[in-house]
């Protein structure tokens, strides 16, 4: 069976699948944190640390102008909050703001005390800088602010705007983004695991379980069940080859039954065959030892010659029926050998002469050139043409003809055969014909004449035959390799029995 292609795969699809899968996550992910940093400094027009000093001081100067009695601490966490980087603003009064509550005690004081040691801007003038204006120089000494900008409310220094250096803590990270993107995250992955279950699992698994109910109703005795089996990839493998399974289980246990119902007949023909021979002993027998009938001598060597017939023809059944049980089963060996037709035909005639004579019935031969030896054993070949001959005579009328042919397999045979034979060339095959003149043999009875224990009428019960001499015709023809059919001619009118063997190698 050929491999699936792999686009159809059951395990491409799902790497596939999953493939796909990442890849929607990582983009919703990766646009989801744009979008955020977006916002976030999106905030801010500028991501320089002196840039933002400058802009939050003058924010917040111009606020303090407005409303000198401004909560700056309120005011510096409501618009700054969502701004990562860390400032705090240092007024002259002494208040001091920060947009997050993360920034240790200590970090506090030292930027504190870094802004107190700056010189004051603009002291003496009315102006204080632009916005943009680089602050006053620092003094000397370490720095903990990382960038300071001026406040100016009014013209006037009212305090510094220091950028804590440093990128934000991770923890703030976590903290602002965790909720946001976990909430995201999870959806994205609880909409792609729905997808694929609904997508590739949820279909192999229906289909898996159709295999199932099939495997289970097949074990339960429904020969019927069978697995849907479309698709390509591996689940329609399983099913094709369950389904294949199936058939042959199927074709066996239609075989075992027509099998089994062939053996019950068989005993039942074989014990209806045995009791009627039986059946007349036991009955002649008894009436010999009955002590009240007076037998006189005539009547009783009758009565001991019909227990002697029934006897024989006992023995004929019994023999029969081994033979045919040896043949059938493989038991004994069969040589292989040339065997001279010419001689095969003239045992028949002269095992069969007297009884031609007597019903002036005329045996012709006919060997054609190329068909003068077959391959077999003789006595088991003499067996099956002598069991051919007997029949062909008991239904040949006083008068008629019977014609043992042989010639090379090169035309089918005729019309109305009880089976279909399919014959090799002339160089490899021989046909062997027995043909009786006479009505032939009627159209309902050909298909069982090779049945064990069959009779085309009740005469041959009187002439003896035990009904299995075609059976083993049929055994012997099939343990040499060759086959066997029956069938009407026409010209001249009659039965032929046909039987095709081996011819000897070249």
């Amino acid at each position: 069976m050929s491999e699936p292609r792999w686009y159809r795969s059951l395990y491409w699809r799902i790497a596939l699948g999953l493939f796909a899968f990442l890849a929607l996550m990582l983009a919703a992910q990766g646009a989801l944190f744009l979008w955020m940093t977006d916002r976030i400094a999106g905030s801010m027009p500028a991501r320089d640390p002196r840039r933002v000093a400058v802009l939050v001081a003058s924010d917040v100067g111009a606020a303090l102008s407005d409303n000198p009695s401004l909560n700056l601490e309120q005011y510096v966490r409501d618009q700054y909050d969502n701004v990562f980087q860390t400032f705090l603003v240092i007024m002259q009064d002494g208040r001091v703001a920060t947009n997050h509550d993360d920034v240790p005690d200590e970090l506090v004081r030292a930027i504190v005390a870094d802004a107190a040691r700056r010189e004051i801007p603009g002291r003496g003038r009315r102006r204080g800088p632009r916005v943009g204006e680089p602050a006053a120089s620092a003094p000397s000494g370490p720095r903990r602010g990382g960038e300071f900008a001026p406040i100016i409310v009014d013209g006037t220094f009212a305090g510094r705007v220091a950028v804590v250096p440093g990128g934000p803590p991770f923890s703030r990270v976590i903290r602002e983004l965790g909720p946001t993107m976990g909430l995201v995250g999870g959806s994205i992955l609880g909409v792609g695991m729905a997808l694929i279950a609904f997508v590739i699992f949820g279909p192999a698994r229906r289909r898996l379980r159709q295999v199932q109910d099939a495997a289970e109703r097949l074990g339960g005795g429904d020969l019927t069940a069978r697995a849907p089996a479309g698709g390509g990839d591996e689940v329609a493998a399983v099913a094709r080859s369950f389904n294949r399974m199936a058939d042959e289980l199927t074709a066996r246990a239609i075989a075992l039954d027509a099998s089994d119902k062939a053996r019950r007949q068989l005993l039942a023909d074989v014990s209806h065959e045995l009791m009627t021979p039986l059946t007349a002993m036991r009955g002649y027998v008894e009436t010999l030892a009955m002590p009240e009938l007076q037998i006189s001598d005539e009547t009783g060597r009758r009565y001991l010659a019909i227990v002697t017939e029934e006897t024989h023809r006992l023995e004929r059944i019994i023999g029969d029926l081994l033979d045919l049980a040896r043949l059938e089963g493989g038991g004994g060996t069969l040589r292989s050998e040339p065997v001279d037709v010419q001689a095969l035909f003239e045992r028949v005639a002269a095992r069969h002469e007297r009884e031609l004579r007597e019903r002036r019935v005329t045996l012709v031969q006919q060997i054609s050139a190329g068909a003068t030896e077959v391959v077999g054993d003789p006595d088991r070949l003499e067996q099956a043409l002598q069991n051919l001959a007997a029949n062909a005579l008991r239904h040949t009328e006083e008068g008629g003809v019977i014609t043992l042919s042989a010639a090379a397999a090169t035309a089918g045979p005729g019309a109305n055969r009880t089976q279909q034979t399919d014959t090799a060339s002339p160089r490899d095959a021989i046909r062997l014909r027995v043909h009786n003149t006479g009505a032939g043999i009627a159209v309902e009875h050909l298909p069982l004449i090779f049945d064990r224990f069959y009779k085309v009428d009740s005469s041959r019960k009187a002439s003896g035959g035990s009904g299995l001499g075609l059976s083993i015709v049929k055994a012997i023809v099939e343990r040499h390799g060759g086959t066997i059919a029956a069938y009407n001619a026409t010209d001249p009118p009659g039965a032929v029995f046909e039987i095709v063997l081996p011819a000897p190698a070249a």
